[in-house]
């Protein structure tokens, strides 16, 4: 079966992280929130695991944790995972796709990561026999928070490494830019686009 992942992404809400990603960082974890329910292909080197029927956003998250999130079709399924990670009191590491224009990576990533590591190529995800999954059609982006995080990114060699410079960034609410009237929304007041 070789479907891409955007498209596959529907059948299986689990898609498993690569060895090499762990292998590069060369840290043990304290918390998996979202290993696999089922079994079969898992190596993320942490602890604890919760699995879906731990309902890993309604337990205890503490010290350093790795959150490879449920996968879904809904829009924004991945704001509560993003909201808990950086709730919690420890650090980590949470993959995601590197979908940097979204409103919730602008809303949730930039303003509270420490680092971003955007990984060399397309992380190819493992199906839960072992065998590797359908090539992605989107860059992945590693989220670090905390020294012990950034400092495993930094040194692992999987990508670029990018320090979030918050001095740089736009006034909240951030600008939106929509197709109706070609205008700019820009804390709530609407401005004419400059023309391109």
């Amino acid at each position: 079966m070789d479907k891409n992942f955007e498209k596959a992404k529907g059948e299986s809400s689990e898609w498993r992280t690569p060895k090499f990603i762990f292998d590069a960082l060369k840290l043990e974890f304290d918390l998996d929130p979202c290993g696999p329910a089922d079994g079969g292909f898992y190596c993320v080197p942490a602890k604890k695991t919760y699995t879906r029927r731990d309902d890993g956003l309604l337990q205890p998250w503490h010290a350093l944790v790795f959150c490879n999130p449920p996968w879904s079709d809904k829009k924004r399924a991945v704001v509560p995972w993003l909201k808990r990670f950086f709730a919690h009191g420890g650090g980590g590491i949470f993959l995601c796709v590197a979908r940097t224009s979204c409103d919730w990576f602008q809303q949730f990533v930039f303003p509270n990561a420490d680092l971003l590591c955007f990984p060399t190529g397309k992380t190819r995800f493992i199906r839960s026999d072992g065998s590797p999954g359908p090539s992605p059609t989107n860059g992945m982006a590693l989220v670090g928070k905390g020294e012990v995080a950034c400092e495993a990114l930094r040194q692992s060699g999987l990508g670029y490494c990018v320090i979030v410079d918050l001095g740089a960034a736009p006034p909240a609410p951030l600008a939106r830019r929509t197709r109706v009237g070609a205008t700019r929304i820009h804390d709530q007041r609407e401005l004419p686009l400059a023309a391109e």
